[in-house]
């Protein structure tokens, strides 16, 4: 008798779910007119622009080079690094590590739009393991590249259905 008033449950939940149109940012492709693109970058090789590549071939995005499609233009991204605690000694204990992407939409008749996304992570500093904290430093940053640049992409999404509306 529970097992069934829970398939009963989970049916309905399901028939709700795939009723109200819930799509998943992140699982579907991009169509319409960002299904072709260009992707402008100052340093086309870097591991930002390389992630964001990477992510738009996922989505199902055919990167070209002409002018005349819609491009996505990375403007520009910069690390900072604050103190959030210290020791007893007053030593650095813990550090915000922040990654700031800005990036901007081109598309042609419709103008420019402006993309920013915010990656924020913590990071207990040991100044007795300096070297291997260095390496961990660099292993959380690209981490956060690669976030942003999923982030990059659900926002790409989300104003494809803005100027579709």
């Amino acid at each position: 008798m529970v097992n069934n008033i829970k398939v009963l449950l989970m049916a309905g939940w399901l028939a709700l779910l795939s009723g109200c149109g819930l799509h998943f940012a992140n699982q579907s492709a991009i169509g319409g007119q960002f299904s072709t693109m260009k992707l402008v970058s100052s340093a086309p090789y870097d591991f930002l622009s390389r992630q964001v590549r990477e992510q738009l071939k996922l989505h199902q995005v055919r990167l070209v080079e002409r002018d005349d499609v819609p491009q996505l233009r990375l403007k520009g991204s910069n690390v900072s690094s604050s103190v959030v605690s210290v020791f007893k000694q007053g030593r650095e204990a813990e550090n915000l590590l922040t990654l700031n992407v800005h990036a901007t939409v081109f598309v042609p008749n419709r103008g420019e739009f402006p993309i920013d996304v915010n990656n924020s992570r913590t990071f207990f500093n040991d100044s007795r393991a300096a070297l291997a904290k260095s390496v961990e430093q660099d292993v959380i940053y690209d981490d956060m590249r690669r976030q942003a640049a999923k982030q990059l992409l659900i926002k790409l999404m989300t104003l494809q259905q803005q100027l579709n509306e």
